[in-house]
């Protein structure tokens, strides 16, 4: 995996689809205690399109490359990762991709720099006072908690647990057994991603409300797609709603019988967004 090397730290990354694409590029964000991998069918199906997609895997639980002593892993501090990501890739025209709290994060990054990206799309995410929502709010404040996420995450192993309520049962359909065993490998196994991983949470359960980050959307005036997954019970429909009507120019459309993870319960959907939104900044 291709090794980007930013201001603020490492990061891997993966890259699909041609380089030579008549497309603008795509740049997806995941959220906390997943990684690229959430983003793989769908940037298969738009490289196969012709797209040229970008998926980071940011330090936020789920990732290989310890981050060292020292640097922050609180939301300004990955969404800075953000925007020196696209600095570094010249992804000024990218459509920006963000899902669960990384599209919290790309609220972070987009409040600090509203014309980061040429458009947005986000589906099911972190917005006002909603980060991260119940019951994940409970689970977060228990995460932070070292001792607990030593414990907790070496048992993730198990999948009854992976995909009950505490891991992925609430945020997909059906999860998919192989693919939440390959997400959460490194920070069961590595106590130095554990430890990562609870500093972000730890940054993210002190912020508590982002809701001063989601009120600055009204300063990005690039064309918004709020895709939400309707049947999520922890990002309501009325959630999704709200944050369209906080940016100046967003269109929200609604994905039947998806959870918070629409990239793997309706990947098409994501990919339609991407084009649909593409099709309308190239009129």
């Amino acid at each position: 995996m291709p090794l980007a090397e930013l201001p603020s730290g490492q990061i891997e990354y993966d890259v699909y689809g041609p380089e030579d694409s008549a497309h603008s590029p795509v740049l997806f964000v995941h959220g906390v205690l997943v990684n690229g991998l959430l983003w793989r069918d769908v940037a298969q199906r738009l490289a196969d399109a012709g797209y040229r997609s970008y998926v980071p895997t940011f330090p936020l639980g789920a990732h290989r490359i310890p981050v060292p002593v020292g640097n922050e892993l609180t939301p300004p501090a990955i969404a800075q990762l953000i925007r020196e990501f696209v600095s570094a890739f010249d992804l000024g025209d990218a459509t920006l991709v963000g899902n669960d709290t990384g599209g919290g994060l790309c609220q972070f990054a987009l409040g600090v720099e509203p014309d980061l990206v040429g458009r947005v799309v986000l589906t099911n995410c972190d917005a006002f006072d909603k980060f991260p929502p119940q019951p994940f709010k409970f689970v977060f404040t228990l995460l932070k908690r070292k001792p607990v996420l030593n414990a907790a995450m070496p048992a993730m192993g198990a999948k009854w647990l992976r995909h009950s309520w505490l891991g992925f049962g609430l945020l997909a359909t059906k999860p998919d057994a192989a693919l939440t065993a390959e997400m959460v490998q490194t920070v069961r196994a590595d106590p130095a991603i554990r430890a990562d991983a609870a500093a972000v949470i730890a940054g993210i359960d002190a912020l508590g409300d982002m809701s001063m980050a989601t009120t600055r959307m009204s300063r990005v005036k690039v064309p918004v797609t709020i895709l939400w997954g309707m049947a999520d019970r922890c990002f309501t429909a009325a959630l999704g709603r709200r944050l369209a009507s906080a940016f100046p120019d967003a269109k929200f459309v609604e994905v039947p019988g998806s959870r918070t993870f629409v990239s793997l319960d309706a990947p098409q959907a994501v990919v339609d967004a991407v084009v649909a939104i593409g099709a309308r900044t190239s009129d």
